[in-house]
């Protein structure tokens, strides 16, 4: 399936039904006496968070939602019926925008209901107007128009676990072994186009959400690389695993510095998010089978005892530290 984080849509709700005017016909009744039913209540645009849902495809193929309009009432008293409400669902995780930008709906939880644009009121019919001193009323409403509006989707993960880091620092590669999630894997910058999701079993019955999301690189805060388009997919996570390759090339050439890996991704967080920067962290050490001499992680790891920051070295290739990674993540959220 096709991962889209960014849509448009036109809603519109249903106008109201009018008002009937009319009179009985039977015999010795004043002026026939007034019996115009009312119209019917136009449909509703209701957006609705369902947590199976996990891209905003389906609006690229149909971007515009218009419920049906209340009937109109009629003689005998008889209301007009009311339009069916449109549902249009949503993933878990969207946000809402007015064409002011300005933020309207944010679906945080599954089985979130709102309503977006409310039907018009149906009118009253002339027998609705019916008093002691006006008994045949030629007074009637017309029915109220229904809301309408045109609105940003914006889709950004719900997941508990956010993995970050290079390109090629085997964040695909670990979610396909915590995880049932089969993302891309190839020895190429960028293999991972889209995030994946992946649910993850811990020990007592505890699973987690963890989201891989596409590698990172200096500058991506303002746009480079993949940049912010992916960035905003780790805002809503409750933990971030800073995955760092030791292999890893800079953009010289040279081999990176673990270290210098570390404090490269954090600083891309911490321009594009100040809150960002401020959730729980932990450093993975990737590909364990590939280090020969564990000393050039010395100063990678020193710095974490001295933030405070739990760290491990794994290997998904072999299985080091994959189940005391796993306990890990848990820990750190449950």
């Amino acid at each position: 399936m096709k991962f889209v984080d960014e849509a448009t849509i036109e809603v519109k709700a249903g106008h109201g039904g009018s008002g009937s005017l009319s009179f009985r016909r039977e015999k010795y009744v004043p002026f026939g006496g007034p019996d115009g039913g009312n119209g019917g209540r136009g449909g509703s645009v209701i957006i609705a968070a369902d947590r199976n849902k996990h891209t905003l495809l389906d609006f690229q193929f149909k971007s515009k939602w218009e419920a049906p309009n209340g009937v109109d009432g009629s003689g005998r008293q008889c209301e007009g019926i009311s339009g069916e409400d449109v549902i249009i669902t949503l993933p878990v995780g969207t946000q809402l925008f007015d064409e002011g930008g300005e933020l309207v709906v944010d679906l945080k939880e599954d089985g979130e209901r709102i309503v977006l644009c409310k039907g018009g009121r149906g009118g009253k019919g002339n027998e609705y107007f019916k008093t002691a001193t006006n008994r045949a009323p030629e007074h009637f409403q017309p029915g109220e128009p229904g809301a309408a509006g045109k609105y940003t989707l914006s889709l950004k993960l719900v997941a508990d676990v956010g993995l970050v880091g290079f390109p090629n620092a085997g964040k695909s590669t670990l979610i396909s072994r915590i995880s049932s999630a089969k993302p891309k894997i190839a020895d190429y910058p960028f293999t991972t186009l889209t995030p994946n999701l992946g649910v993850v079993q811990a020990k007592g019955g505890r699973s987690f959400v963890v989201a891989d999301v596409p590698g990172l690189i200096p500058g991506a805060h303002l746009g480079k690389g993949l940049g912010i388009k992916f960035l905003k997919h780790i805002e809503r996570t409750r933990v971030i695993a800073h995955l760092i390759d030791p292999t890893a090339f800079s953009e010289t050439g040279e081999v990176l510095a673990p270290l210098d890996a570390y404090f490269a991704i954090r600083n891309e967080l911490e321009k594009f998010s100040s809150e960002l920067a401020e959730h729980k962290e932990f450093v993975v050490i990737t590909k364990a089978e590939l280090i020969p001499d564990r000393a050039a992680l010395e100063p990678l790891l020193a710095e974490c005892k001295a933030r405070n920051i739990r760290s491990i070295i794994i290997s998904s290739a072999t299985g080091e530290g994959i189940p005391e990674l796993i306990e890990m993540m848990a820990t750190a959220i449950f």
